[in-house]
């Protein structure tokens, strides 16, 4: 799952979003000097991501990539499911991608304080490209492979799984359809845990 499944998944609680958003560059368990809930969503975020790497549904989609793309093939299977959340996002909230996109964006313009020094530097990227929107399109989701590949100074060739996502675009989609019923279930559990 990438930043809008996590951002989705984290419900109405603003600073979990904030901390599940923000959580992959928080490394170890030395992060509390940030607010309450937002600890929360650092430590859902990690529950989220171990629930889906090992889950049989995520690895089935990841195999399709995995002989050409190694080990990038979660990360690209990652932004291949926020796709489908961002292409279904009337399924899943009353909101619109859009609208919810720009409580987000304004959300973090208002918590600016607390977030991490990298999540300073791409907040302006993130709001000028509006990267929760690109993802419910194909042209969106290879411009963010494309920028995620340019990091690996291209060795990664994330940009032209593309291809992949279009040739099993059906099989992809249903994967994600029922994996995600079952990751719902697991965050409200584990939202009442942490």
């Amino acid at each position: 799952m990438n930043f809008l499944a996590h951002i989705y998944l984290s419900g109405e609680n603003d600073h979990l979003k904030i901390g599940n958003f923000m959580a992959d560059g928080i490394h170890g368990k030395n992060f509390d000097a940030f607010p309450i809930d937002v600890q929360k969503g650092i430590r859902l975020h990690r529950e989220i991501d171990t629930f889906t790497d090992f889950h049989p549904i995520f690895r089935q989609s990841k195999h399709r990539l995995h002989e050409r793309y190694g080990h990038y093939s979660g990360v690209i299977m990652d932004i291949f499911y926020d796709h489908f959340l961002a292409k279904n996002f009337s399924n899943y909230s009353d909101e619109s991608l859009e609208e919810f996109a720009e409580h987000f964006y304004k959300l973090l313009d208002e918590n600016f304080e607390i977030l991490t020094p990298r999540f300073k530097m791409i907040l302006p990227i993130l709001k000028e490209e509006n990267w929760l929107v690109l993802y419910a399109t194909i042209e969106g989701i290879s411009h963010i492979l494309y920028n995620m590949d340019r990091r690996t100074r291209l060795k990664s060739k994330m940009q032209f799984s593309a291809e992949e996502l279009k040739l099993f675009y059906n099989e992809f989609e249903t994967e994600f359809t029922l994996f995600f019923a079952e990751m719902e279930e697991f965050v409200k559990w584990k939202i009442q845990e942490i």
